[in-house]
This record gives structure tokens, C-alpha cells and sequence, in this order.
């Protein structure tokens, strides 16, 4: 496998922004929320506002890894009437609106419920770059890795503080894009402090992978997004653009993305070496 491919899309984009001497920025928020229109235009002002790559999530009814703030989009998307193709019809929009990476969210059961080779094919028709599956691992996905390979997608599995060596090795050596470091044990949520369990995860992951290491979960301004651009290659953000559309709507989803933009572009990093 090549480096290019090793990397997909997502990586690439990630690297272009560590070769420009900082971190990259990825941008979540949930598809369909508050409406599927109005959630298009609040995605795209995570693009307007600088965000290298886009995280969308497909809302689902038991998601056990979101908190209160993405639990309740997700409810509220689902009760508008949300189906797996308006996330898909939302990705071929976001993919025609821009070149930045759009990567979808998804709990598993959707997918295999969809069919996992037509939700593969239909995703990449759309312009996707690839899925982060926070519930499947990859020792018990083949059927998704078989899947995304055929039509290359990029795959980001994730691993915790709690992973041994040998699981975040047999995790990163099945991921293509980039490896998503979740920095706190428990659910997504914007944080008072990020987690001090983030900087020894990166460290242990990147001595099994010469991936990019994004690192999620309690972001939430500019002063954090910069204490993590110091040793991770990408910032994760999700539930504090939640809570700005609700403030702002797309013009608070597009100031708080430019102040996250700062905030990883503060402290100048060395260029990775490969």
C-alpha cells in the first residue's frame, strides 16, 4: 500500500496542514440539525471558517458515545425526519460546495442496516471521503474494511487512554486517513480543561504509525485547540459547534471555527517528517 492511499483523503488534508507548520482543524457537527437545508449551510460555514476537514454525524437513536448536546441534534434531526439518504444527499452537497474531505460519523448498526457494500458504494458516489465508526472495531469489521478498500474510503477507528499497545498497533495498522484519539474516557462534550490522558495517548499511537493522530472529545475555543495543536496533527471539534449554531446559528458555526483556526495555528510546529 502507498503512502498516498495509506493516507486517503482526510490524511492528506491533515498533512498538507502540518507541512504548512501546523495542526489541522476537523469540524463536527450533526447532519440534518435543525433542519437538513439549514444544517448544510451550518456545515459549510465550518468550511468558510477554515476547518481542513468535515465530520458529519449521522444521527442515531442509541448514541451511546455522544452526550447531552449531540444526543439532543441527533433527536431533534431524527424527529424532522432524517433518513440515511439525506445524510448522503447532505455529503454530495457539502463534496460539490468544496475540496475539503468529508468524512461521516456513523454507529454501525446504520450501515449494516443500509447494506454495507451499497452504503459504501452510494457514499463514495456522493463524494465521501471516508467513516469514523466509534462503536466497530476493527477486529470484528472486516465486512466494512473489505468494503471501504473496494471503494476507497478512508477508515478511522478510534482509540482511548485505556487501549493497550498492542490494540492501538492492531488498530492503527487498519486505518486509513487518520487514527482518532478520543482524550478523555467517556461521552463527547465541550470541557472546562482538555484531558492531560491526550498527550501520552498521541505518543503511544505514533510510535505504531506514521498515520496523522487527531485528537477528540472536550474542545471547545481557541486556547485548547492551541495546547493540543502542540503535539497532535489534527483537532477535533464537535459539541462546541453544536452549541454555537444553537447561539448563532451559521454566522456563530463560522466565528467559532475561525477562532479554532487561530488557536491551531498559534504555536508554529515542526513540519513532519516521512
Amino acid at each position: 500500500m502507498s503512502d498516498l492511499v495509506a493516507l486517503g483523503n482526510a490524511g492528506a488534508a491533515i498533512r498538507k496542514a502540518n507541512d504548512e507548520g501546523r495542526a489541522a482543524l476537523v469540524g463536527y457537527l450533526p447532519a440534518g440539525y435543525p433542519t437538513i437545508d439549514g444544517g448544510i449551510d451550518a456545515i459549510k460555514a465550518l468550511v468558510d471558517g477554515g476547518a481542513d476537514v468535515l465530520e458529519i454525524g449521522l444521527p442515531y437513536s442509541d448514541p451511546v458515545m455522544d452526550g447531552v448536546t449531540i444526543q439532543r441534534a441527533a433527536e431533534i434531526a431524527r424527529a424532522g425526519g432524517l433518513r440515511t439518504r439525506d445524510v448522503l444527499a447532505t455529503v454530495e452537497k457539502l463534496a460539490a460546495y468544496s475540496d475539503v474531505p468529508v468524512l461521516v460519523m456513523t454507529y454501525w448498526n446504520p450501515v449494516e442496516r443500509y447494506g454495507v457494500d451499497r452504503f459504501a458504494a452510494d457514499f463514495a458516489a456522493a463524494g465521501g471521503a471516508g467513516l469514523i465508526t466509534p462503536d466497530l472495531v476493527p477486529d470484528e469489521g472486516a465486512e466494512w474494511i473489505a468494503a471501504a478498500d473496494k471503494h476507497e474510503l478512508d477508515k478511522v477507528f478510534l482509540v482511548s487512554p485505556s487501549s493497550t499497545d498492542q490494540r492501538i498497533a492492531m488498530t492503527t495498522a487498519n486505518c486509513r486517513g487518520f487514527v482518532y484519539a478520543t482524550a478523555v474516557m467517556g461521552v463527547t462534550g465541550a470541557r472546562d480543561q482538555t484531558s492531560d490522558l491526550a498527550a501520552p495517548l498521541v505518543s503511544r499511537t505514533k510510535a505504531t504509525t506514521d498515520l496523522p493522530v487527531g485528537v477528540g472529545l472536550g474542545v471547545s475555543n481557541g486556547d485548547q485547540a492551541a495546547a493540543i495543536a502542540k503535539y497532535a496533527d489534527a483537532v477535533i471539534v464537535g459539541s462546541a459547534f453544536v452549541k454555537a449554531l444553537d447561539a448563532g446559528g451559521a454566522t456563530g458555526v463560522r466565528e467559532l471555527t475561525e477562532s479554532l483556526a487561530e488557536g491551531v495555528r498559534r504555536e508554529p510546529r515542526e513540519p513532519v517528517e516521512r
